[in-house]
């Protein structure tokens, strides 16, 4: 490790990547590419990532939401285009008798008319358990969620979004613990949570307890839909199939109609945009690291150029008693000293283009690229790669530079 603190290695490196400037750095091009492209599309492979993250962060992804429809089918006395109505029973029973299943989550859902003192609108009012906190997370920024003494009780509490806080509310005015009517109702607002993302956009959504929705809208038994939520280790389309099948069993349906109810299988879609990702970071590195070798090689080529240049320099060298090792650790240096350089400006180069990402494609509500970033781990392992190429490539001309004898080597021309 001696010679790399000599002056005159550097000396040396200096002098070979000065003589012809242009060379140097077309040859260093190739590698600056190379990585540029590799952490660029590192990191915006990271920030869709992170959008889909944001998008399905308060879901538990491996979920199926299912909702009745009309029958397809006549079965047992009944006729076709029966519409099929769900009911709390039903939620119940494949909780109950569905191996897998983590949570059942009833919902139900209605547009009322909301007013607070001069103020009003149309907005989505659900009625939910306490457990949709778990399956949904809510980002409460003041107050509570929903709880079992609210159920219990029929409470009349309300959870509000901060969409419909900026509508009913003047400008820093107190929500919690404040009225508002619903359906000519009064209830107490109890927690206002952020805007959901899901949607896209702003969500002006409410909820109140389950049981307290049930009696206000005179809804009895019947749920508008349910949310189930398998164990990590379960096939959640697997569990779809067969809650299907219970609900048919329980509500007189052909086990073939497949218009009776409707579903939409969060964890299946979930699970092709795990898979697109992981494809996408494959190919990236793929890439990357092509487009890197290529540069490498384009080194080794214009390092094979400069020793043919050098050859009387290297049989005078050789005469004068420097080693074989000597002569190939030399051009070794050179290769992995511009495969380095090159690569360390082509990361610096990636950084900005990925804080110009940011800046462009990862701000606000609707970012499509969130943060789009490498951690210093991915940097550290293209390093590495950099270091092994440059030393592999290095190598062909340094096995050239010495399989000239020295004598042939002085007589060149």
């Amino acid at each position: 490790m001696k010679f790399l603190f000599d002056r005159d290695t550097w000396q040396e490196v200096y002098d070979s990547l000065t003589k012809n400037k242009l060379r140097s750095i077309l040859t260093m091009v190739g590698v600056w590419w190379g990585i540029l492209l590799l952490i660029g599309l590192l990191g915006s492979a990271r920030g869709l990532e992170n959008s889909f993250n944001r998008l399905f962060g308060s879901f538990a992804t491996n979920s199926v939401f299912v909702w009745g429809q009309s029958t397809g089918m006549p079965f047992k006395g009944f006729q076709e285009g029966r519409q099929v109505q769900l009911s709390l029973s039903d939620a119940i029973k494949i909780e109950e008798n569905v191996e897998g299943i983590e949570f059942v989550v009833p919902r139900n859902i209605t547009r009322s008319l909301v007013v607070h003192g001069f103020l009003s609108g149309t907005f989505g009012v659900y009625g939910d358990y306490p457990l949709l906190d778990q399956v949904q997370k809510k980002k409460m920024q003041y107050g509570r969620f929903i709880n079992q003494n609210d159920i219990d009780d029929n409470k009349k509490v309300v959870v509000i979004s901060e969409s419909i806080y900026k509508q009913l509310f003047e400008k820093d005015a107190e929500a919690i613990g404040e009225y508002i009517q619903i359906n000519g109702i009064n209830f107490k607002i109890i927690g206002m949570f952020a805007n959901d993302n899901m949607s896209g956009g702003p969500r002006a959504d409410m909820h109140i307890p389950f049981t307290t929705f049930q009696q206000v809208y005179n809804q009895g038994d019947r749920i508008g839909w349910m949310m189930i939520t398998g164990k990590p280790e379960f096939d959640i389309r697997q569990l779809e199939r067969d809650a299907k099948l219970l609900l048919k069993n329980l509500n007189n349906i052909h086990p073939e109609d497949k218009r009776a109810f409707g579903s939409f299988n969060l964890g299946k879609e979930f699970g092709k945009l795990t898979g697109f990702l992981t494809g996408m970071q494959f190919l990236t590195w793929f890439v990357g690291i092509a487009t890197l070798i290529a540069g490498v090689f384009a080194i080794g080529n214009i390092l094979l150029i400069t020793v043919k240049e050098r050859t009387k320099e290297i049989g005078v060298r050789r005469a004068l008693g420097a080693t074989p090792f000597e002569i190939k650790r030399q051009i070794v240096v050179e290769a992995v000293f511009i495969t380095l350089v090159a690569g360390l400006l082509g990361i610096i180069s990636g950084g900005w283009i990925l804080i110009l990402i940011d800046k462009l494609a990862g701000q606000g509500p609707d970012a499509t690229l969130v943060n789009a970033s490498v951690s210093i781990a991915i940097v550290f392992v293209a390093l590495i790669i950099l270091i092994i190429l440059g030393t592999l490539i290095g190598l062909i001309p340094a096995f050239k530079a010495t399989s000239v004898k020295p004598i042939d080597a002085l007589r060149e021309e």
